[in-house]
């Protein structure tokens, strides 16, 4: 016994060196990716995109896959199996996308340089002389990197050619105004000031040469920009990573939003006398959800009082979670609620900013985008949709206990592996989780910590919330898959989904340009409390959820299936 232990720990060992040799030599191949994640040694490299580099990736990839196959996966101990099937499916995917999915060919926008450099003057990670040192040697590569792109392209399709104009176009600034802003605040020399703007406009200049050549393309027949079904399933088995099909996905996706319909019918019944005492409810019974949708969205914060909300529901989410001991949060994490810095500008709304890898003490923000100056039409349209109840959810999904507490949990991992391939299933799905698990548990903002049981108003609204991620799900997959028009697009989103015209435009143009991700809530969420469900019928009085929770977290970022294999031991 003592022997076999040895064993076990020996190959643990030989195991975490190869993590360690696999990370390091990963960010050689893929410098960008590594400066992302806060590992800086290569950010004045900017690989340039041509047959060449496709050939050290795949060769790269082929190579870890044969090192792969020198552990034996039943002797790793229940991290280091989730490492390595991450690991195996990250080369895969790697080499597929080049070989199969071949998105270098026809998708123009997957070319542009513009956002990493932006995140050099915009992120605080070294002092700004470096970064502009690394800034300007980095940008030698552009003429070799946009003439690499140019002669990849073969059919690409009209939407992510438009795409690419667009942010392209966009990003431009970066190399103009926002070069000079950060060199002003430099230590840098006249002389060195003025050799970093002169690349930076011949830079400029490539990049303008880019998107005329992208307006000006001769392309009578475009390639469609729907992945198909072959290339769709493929894809969603590398990226989801989960124990169903997508197609598996999709009809659950069409059975729950029925089941949600069905929900909100009865919850409006209910409330209509409340909201509506002298008008009879329309036959039609969609229309009568919407019209009590709109009711109650026009409860909500004054523009001026948006970041206020979130700062004063935090601690209540959090009181609330200590009454009902539904899982640990840790004290020492604080989350730092700030007004949306500069460099992410532009779109309101709220999102978490967590610290990467390689600096897990750092601060936790949750970034909340500010609406001054809006028109009062576009705000009371915003705050509308963010309204009183959806606001409380939006908490749940992105702080506590949904993002924020996961990333906690996860950074306890020493696992660097799970970090950097987390399961985007698995962090979407349990935030949406954990929006129904509150409500499941009494949670209203309105009733107090001490609530044993949410009110109509708060379901009906998270109904119409989960509605969102259920028709992403249905969205992506029947545009990728089935060929849906963007008139049938248009009716599920607005008539059947409740949402407003622009928003529903917003999310057509998000799924012309992108496959699967959108497939991501849905499905995590769905695995999750399925697994949940089925943990609660088979230990009955036994089940704690409490322990459910903190166990289930504990394993990291890793996908919803393998966890349930180790928590099914």
């Amino acid at each position: 016994m003592n022997n076999l232990m040895a064993k076990d720990q020996n190959m643990d060992k030989r195991f975490d060196d190869y993590k360690e040799q696999f990370v390091l030599a990963l960010w050689k191949v893929y410098p960008g990716w590594a400066s992302s994640v806060g590992y800086h040694k290569y950010d004045n490299v900017l690989v340039v995109p041509d047959a060449l580099s496709r050939e050290r990736e795949v060769k790269f990839n082929k190579e870890q896959l044969e090192q792969l196959k020198k552990f034996k996966l039943s002797d790793l101990s229940d991290a280091n199996k989730t490492d390595y099937h991450l690991i195996e499916n990250q080369l895969h995917y790697a080499i597929w996308g080049i070989t199969d999915q071949k998105a270098w060919e026809w998708d123009p926008s997957g070319y542009n340089v513009c956002g990493s450099f932006a995140d050099m003057l915009g992120n605080d990670y070294e002092p700004l002389d470096t970064r502009l040192h690394n800034f300007y040697e980095r940008m030698e590569n552009i003429p070799k990197y946009y003439e690499a792109a140019r002669n990849n392209l073969k059919n690409p399709t009209k939407e992510h050619t438009d795409l690419a104009i667009e942010q392209n176009s966009g990003g431009i600034s970066v190399f103009k105004d926002d070069l000079w802003d950060a060199l002003l605040k430099s230590h840098l020399s006249d002389a060195e000031k003025a050799k970093i703007m002169h690349r930076a406009r011949l830079s400029v200049a490539v990049i303008n040469n880019y998107v005329d050549y992208l307006k000006g393309l001769k392309n009578d027949h475009p390639r469609s920009f729907r992945l198909g079904k072959a290339l769709y399933d493929k894809k969603f088995g590398f990226e989801i990573q989960s124990g169903y099909t997508a197609q598996e996905i999709y009809m659950k996706a069409e059975a729950h939003k029925l089941e949600l319909h069905s929900k909100m019918l009865e919850l409006t019944k209910e409330l209509w006398p409340k909201y509506f005492p002298k008008t009879p409810m329309p036959d039609n019974r969609l229309y009568s959800i919407r019209l009590m949708i709109d009711m109650l969205s026009q409860k909500h914060v004054q523009p001026d009082s948006f970041q206020t909300a979130i700062e004063h529901q935090l601690p209540e989410l959090v009181a609330f979670i200590k009454n009902k001991n539904l899982i640990y949060i840790d004290p020492s994490k604080p989350l730092v609620v700030r007004k949306e810095p500069a460099y992410m500008a532009g779109v309101a709304g709220a999102s978490i900013n967590a610290p990467g890898p390689y600096d897990k003490n750092g601060n936790t923000y949750y970034n909340v985008g500010s609406l001054a100056g809006w028109p009062a039409e576009k705000a009371e349209s915003y705050l509308r949709e963010y309204n009183h109840y959806i606001l409380q959810i939006l908490n749940i999904h992105e702080a506590i206990p949904g993002h924020y507490t996961q990333l906690v949990y996860a950074n306890q991992s020493p696992s660097i592996i799970k970090s950097i391939l987390g399961n985007n299933a698995m962090i979407e799905g349990w935030a949406v989780y954990t929006e129904r698990m509150m409500l499941e548990n009494g949670y209203d903002g309105d009733r107090g910590i001490s609530s044993t049981e949410a009110s109509p108003e708060m379901w009906l609204m998270y109904y119409k919330w989960n509605l969102r991620s259920t028709c992403n799900t249905i969205l992506d997959y029947s545009v990728h898959t089935r060929d849906m028009s963007k008139e049938q697009a248009m009716h599920l989103l607005e008539t059947e989904a409740f949402q407003q015209h622009t928003e529903a435009e917003n999310k057509w143009k998000r799924v012309s340009v992108t496959q699967v991700q959108l497939t991501c809530y849905f499905t995590g969420f769905t695995e999750i409390y399925d697994f949940r469900q089925h943990l609660m019928d088979s230990q009955k009085d036994k089940f704690n959820l409490k322990q459910f929770h903190e166990q289930f977290l504990s394993y990291g970022s890793a996908p919803v299936k393998y966890i349930k294999e180790l928590m099914g031991k």
